[in-house]
């Protein structure tokens, strides 16, 4: 790179950063809500809890709604982001109970009623474990537009690659936004009780 070249390159990367940080300050503030419309995110679903009860997404009505999707044999994201999401949840204390808080599962074949309860005994016990044959979590999946894909291990065993968002839906089940866990409990919980 000769000398002529190398401020107009350090100017056009400085410029872009600028574009970059300025649109993505805008959508956390919330500039860009009248502009675009809102995401198709959500619809109508029968899934199974971990005490075997039915649970659909008239389930959410008249509460917030945070939705991770995962699976029991997850080595790392899953069981940090349900430990976090049991944090919000303990902080919140009793206002936690008009929170619903669903951990859907994205591996059908392996994660029955019976595997999630087990699983999720080590969480907030208010966390919800939602699983279904394989057509209705596909339908789910497609819905939430949630990647999951089946990956092969070495031992003959698989794992799963997966979306790691967590969906806040408001008290009429319709999409808010992804739910922001970067940050202590406590402003986590204030977050959330503004949609009580």
């Amino acid at each position: 790179m000769d000398k002529t070249t190398r401020p107009l390159v350090i100017v056009g990367a400085f410029a872009a950063s600028l574009i970059v940080g300025l649109v993505l300050m805008l959508w956390a503030l919330g500039g860009f809500r009248h502009v675009a419309a809102p995401a198709a995110i959500g619809g109508p679903f029968q899934l199974t809890d971990q005490s075997g009860q039915a649970v659909t997404e008239k389930s959410m009505q008249g509460h917030p709604t945070l939705i991770f999707f995962g699976f029991t044999h997850c080595p790392d994201v899953c069981p940090t982001t349900l430990f976090e999401i049991s944090e919000v949840l303990r902080v919140m204390g009793k206002d936690a109970d008009r929170v619903n808080a669903y951990y859907i599962s994205v591996d059908p074949e392996r994660d029955s009623a019976a595997a999630m309860k087990d699983y999720l005994s080590s969480f907030d016990p208010r966390l919800k474990g939602l699983t279904g044959n394989p057509e209705e979590i596909a339908k789910v999946l497609s819905q939430y537009r949630v990647y999951a894909k089946k990956v092969p291990l070495k031992d003959g065993d698989y794992t799963m690659d997966h979306t790691a968002l967590i969906y806040l839906m408001d008290r009429d089940g319709k999409f808010v936004s992804p739910f922001n866990l970067n940050r202590k409990p406590e402003e986590a919980a204030a977050d959330l009780r503004r949609y009580l």
